[in-house]
C-alpha cells in the first residue's frame, strides 16, 4: 500500500517514513502543504497522513480541496494534543481519524491500518483467501492448517495488495507503483519474480490468474 505523509519536521517525516516502510507500507513525502496538496492530486494513494500546521498552506485547507475535487483518500489529521478544535474542525473538512502529538508510532501505524482496513471492508475486499489468512504483525501467510509461511517485504506489500483488490484487473504499472519506494532499483525485482513466488507459497496458480496484456487478477 502506499501512503502520502505531509508533515513538515524532517526527523518526524524521515523516522515515520522509516517505521511504515518496515511495517509494508511504501512512503512519500511532502514537507509543506502545496506540495502534499498537489501530490495528492496527481496519485493515487491509499491514505494520507496529514500534519495540520504546515508552511505554505495549512492542514485543514489541503484537505477541503481535496474534498471539494471530490477525492475521497482516507485521511488521518496530526493535531496539537490541546487542540480539540482542530480535531473537530478536520472532521467537518473530511478526516477519517485524527492522532495527537506526540503519539507512538505504533499507534499510527494502528490507526493507519484500522483506516485502510474500513476502506477496504467497505468495498468488499477482505484479507482472508481460501484456506488462509494474511497475518499482517507477522507478514506471513497463516493457513487454516496451522502453517505459517513468511513474507519477505515485497511480497507481503504485493499479496496484501492483491487481497484488498480481490477480483480487479491489476497491471504490472499499477503493482509496481503500489509496492515498489521511489528510490528502489526495480530492474532486477520484477513484478513476474514475485508473483511465481507467492503462487509458490500459497500452493499453485489458482489464487493468481494472469491476464495476458491486461496484468494479474486475484482470487476470482
Amino acid at each position: 500500500m502506499r501512503l502520502l505523509l505531509v508533515e513538515d519536521d524532517p526527523q518526524l517525516a524521515k523516522s515515520l517514513k522509516a517505521f511504515l516502510a518496515k511495517n509494508g507500507f511504501v512512503v512519500d513525502c511532502a514537507a509543506d502543504g502545496e506540495e502534499g496538496e498537489a501530490m495528492g492530486d496527481s496519485l493515487q494513494y491509499d491514505a494520507v497522513i496529514l500534519d495540520l500546521g504546515l508552511p505554505r498552506r495549512p492542514g485543514l485547507q489541503v484537505l477541503g480541496n481535496w474534498r471539494r475535487k471530490k477525492n475521497r483518500t482516507p485521511v488521518l489529521i496530526l493535531t496539537a494534543r490541546d487542540a480539540w478544535n482542530e480535531k473537530v474542525e478536520g472532521f467537518k473538512a473530511g478526516a477519517d481519524d485524527y492522532l495527537a502529538k506526540p503519539f507512538h508510532p505504533e499507534e499510527l501505524l494502528a490507526r493507519i491500518t484500522a483506516v485502510t482496513r474500513r476502506v477496504a471492508q467497505g468495498s468488499g475486499a477482505r484479507l482472508r483467501g481460501r484456506g488462509f489468512t494474511l497475518d499482517e504483525e507477522r507478514q506471513a501467510i497463516a493457513f487454516d492448517s496451522g502453517a505459517s509461511v513468511p513474507l519477505t517485504g515485497v511480497e507481503f506489500r504485493l499479496l496484501r495488495y492483491f487481497m484488498l483488490n480481490e477480483g480487479a484487473v491489476l497491471s504490472k504499472a499499477t503493482l509496481e507503483e503500489r509496492i515498489y519506494d521511489d528510490d528502489a532499483s526495480q530492474e532486477s525485482n520484477v513484478i513476474e519474480v514475485y508473483v511465481r513466488r507467492l503462487r509458490e507459497k500459497l500452493g499453485g496458480k489458482d489464487l493468481i490468474k494472469t491476464r495476458r496484456g491486461q496484468g494479474y487478477v486475484f482470487g476470482e
